[in-house]
Order: structure tokens, then C-alpha cells, then sequence
């Protein structure tokens, strides 16, 4: 399927998928998306709100796509000395040469080549990025995810349901609700009828939230 690299609203980069019309990020701001779901209503509210030991958390992945998730994680663990354990789950992985087109380490201002060594690891090996940051990436299909009780939070940023369904359904997310340690959250930029009521389904709590520009709403949810 064609793919292309598109600039979006904030000037951050993301790939599009022509023949379904479907972006990795949103077209109105990449970084500005990514900040608004997985870092603000995810991972800064978990450690603010949920987190008991305070200095150190891990991170679970839903699409690992171009790493931007990832990336804005790592910036949060420098900036607040806090020991991220993290995992990124993908099927498909970027190629080298649409990660050489996209502009986060510029956008971003990283230090020390850091978008290039998330992509340079290999993949099913632990490896320390940072002092406090630790990534491993897994190339495996979101069904075959069977942690149980291992993460604090979940960031689910599959491909929208109009596309893959199969990877928004209860038996999905029931994988996300054992993986996750009691009151673990799971945040995610879709709020469609039928994710709300999947995630019910499996015993998660709900919250809608007001989604990131370009979008109404988002969810989080919560074991409890």
C-alpha cells in the first residue's frame, strides 16, 4: 500500500497510508498529539496521580510506529530523573528509509543522536538509551502480547477501527487489562461507541477526556 511522508500542523512529520487514507499521527499536529494523549493524560497523570513508587514506572506500546511515543517518554524521564521501563510492540516496522525523513530530532532539539539510536537497537533485546531510560522493542502482532501484571501504563495507538477493527475488540483489550498492574491506565486517541464499550467490557473504568486539536474527545481508562 502506497506510503508517504506528510508534514502536519505543527511542522512535525508523520507517514501517511494513501489507500486508507490513514495517518500515523494526527494531520493537525504530530508532537502536539502525541504530548496531549500518551504523555499529558497518560504518563504525567499516572506518575502524578497513581504512581506509589514515585521514581520509576514502565510503559507498554501499542504500534511503535516511528517512535515519536517513545521519544517524548525518554524527554519526560530526563526531565524529572524518572526510571522508564519501556516496551514497544509493533508488527510492521518503519523502514530506514521513511525514518530518515522525518524531522523529530530537529523539531525536538534532541541531544546525542537520540532518534537514531531508539531506531539502531535491535529488536527483542533490553537496551539503555539514557541513564533513565530503558527500551525494548518486540516485532510481534498486538495478539500475541500475553504479559500479566507487568506495566503501569498502556499507550494504545493502533491504526483507527474503521481500518483494523480486529485490533480494537474485547479480546484485545482484554490482553491490554491483564497486562497492566492494578490501577494501571490505558490512554488512547480514539473514543468511538464500541472501544468505550470493549473496555467496559473487560473491567476497565472510563474516562472521557477533550481530545487533542482536531479531535473532540480521547480515553483513558483505568483498572481498578
Amino acid at each position: 500500500m502506497q506510503r508517504k511522508i506528510i508534514t502536519t500542523a505543527d511542522g512535525s512529520k508523520t507517514i501517511q497510508i494513501e489507500g486508507w487514507n490513514e495517518q500515523y499521527h494526527s494531520v493537525h499536529g504530530a508532537i502536539q498529539e502525541a504530548n496531549h494523549v500518551y504523555i499529558e493524560h497518560g504518563l504525567l497523570f499516572f506518575n502524578s496521580e497513581l504512581n506509589s513508587e514515585k521514581n520509576t514506572l514502565s510503559v507498554l506500546e501499542i504500534g511503535f510506529g516511528t517512535g515519536l511515543n517513545a521519544i517524548l517518554s525518554l524527554l519526560i524521564s530526563e526531565q524529572q530523573k524518572l526510571q522508564i521501563d519501556y516496551v514497544g510492540v509493533e508488527a510492521y516496522p518503519v523502514s530506514s528509509e521513511e525514518l530518515k525523513e522525518l524531522n523529530y530530532q530537529e523539531v525536538l532539539q534532541l541531544k546525542n543522536n537520540v532518534f537514531e539510536n531508539v531506531h539502531a537497537c535491535n529488536w527483542e533485546s533490553s537496551h539503555d538509551i539514557t541513564k533513565h531510560f530503558t527500551l525494548t522493542k518486540q516485532k510481534k502482532f498486538f495478539s500475541d502480547i500475553n504479559d500479566i501484571n507487568c506495566y503501569d501504563i498502556i499507550y494504545f495507538d493502533a491504526f483507527g477501527a474503521r481500518v483494523q477493527p480486529e485490533l480494537w475488540t474485547e479480546d484485545i483489550f482484554k490482553k491490554m487489562y491483564d497486562a497492566l498492574r492494578l490501577h494501571g491506565v490505558l490512554v488512547t486517541y480514539s473514543c468511538k461507541g464500541s472501544v468505550k464499550r470493549a473496555l467496559k467490557s473487560v473491567g476497565f473504568s472510563i474516562e472521557r477526556l477533550n481530545g487533542p486539536p482536531g479531535k473532540r474527545h480521547m480515553l483513558r481508562a483505568i483498572k481498578r
